[in-house]
């Protein structure tokens, strides 16, 4: 193996480590949160007392259960959604293995964390495994409720639209810097023409 090859494969570990840190760390807030919001927010709700103000009336603290996906769309197909974050999650872990950019590692273990997330709240919450509905807490004035996995998601798919409008490729080269393609043989210089 060359010197470059080694630092490549050092440079991939390191990078595979810090998605795999992002992921436990989204999966453990997520679902320590739900969790809380659980054993707090839900009898505070079913009692008629409303959400908890948390920053005035900017965010609430409050407890729903949502069987459809981001924004209560779809509701009723959970099954479709838990099949789709199947998905996403072997995409993810497919994808990781050409990793190059710290940003793309992060991007995606946002991405895996909060697919996993709520993948967990449909596999193990009521009412069953595959059609468990997810569990959201988090209230903004005119916006859905959410929770942490949906804020993972969502920042992270931010993050990848930012990544390739600014041409940073998941290998961790930018776009302009790649070679270029063979069809674009006439737009490299010619050395100049000598006589035989």
């Amino acid at each position: 193996m060359s010197r470059a090859a080694a630092v490549d494969a050092d440079q991939r570990r390191r990078l595979l480590v810090i998605l795999g840190s992002v992921v436990a760390g989204v999966v453990v807030i997520d679902q320590v949160t739900k969790a809380l919001a659980v054993a707090y927010l839900r009898p505070r709700i079913e009692a008629g007392e409303g959400p908890l103000d948390l920053i005035g009336p900017i965010l609430k603290l409050t407890y729903t259960l949502n069987s459809g996906a981001a924004f209560s769309i779809g509701t009723g197909f959970t099954w479709i959604f838990t099949a789709i974050a199947v998905v996403v999650v072997i995409v993810i872990a497919r994808t990781a293995r050409r990793l190059g950019s710290l940003w793309w590692a992060i991007a995606l273990g946002g991405l895996l964390g909060g697919a996993i997330g709520n993948l967990l709240d449909r596999a193990f919450r009521y009412p069953g495994p595959g059609r468990g509905y997810v569990v959201d807490f988090l209230e903004l004035p005119r916006w859905p409720i959410f929770n942490v996995a949906d804020m993972a998601v969502v920042g992270s798919a931010i993050l990848m639209v930012i990544l390739s409008l600014t041409g940073v490729e998941l290998g961790g080269r930018r776009a302009d810097d790649a070679p270029p393609d063979a069809d674009d043989a006439d737009a490299l210089p010619r050395p100049p023409a000598t006589d035989a």
